[in-house]
């Protein structure tokens, strides 16, 4: 999904600037723990009505878009 910035906003105001899904206090960093935990879609979105698969799935993008930009430095 090359679109997640229709779905994730940054704002100093809320969770303290981390990324979140627009219009609630879901930050990605929430999805992606769920998801790592082993929850399924279904479980996140069962339990997070306020969510939909493509918030998820802009989660997961915003992150591999971030991991892509990182780069290792030699100390």
């Amino acid at each position: 999904m090359s679109n997640y910035a229709e779905f994730i906003r940054l704002n100093p105001n809320i969770r303290f600037g981390k990324p979140c899904i627009i219009g609630t206090r879901i930050a990605v960093q929430d999805i992606l723990g769920w998801l790592a935990s082993g929850m399924s879609n279904v479980d996140i979105l069962e339990d997070f009505p306020e969510l939909s698969l493509e918030h998820i799935l802009a989660a997961l993008a915003f992150a591999a878009d971030s991991e892509r930009r990182t780069r290792l430095i030699a100390a």
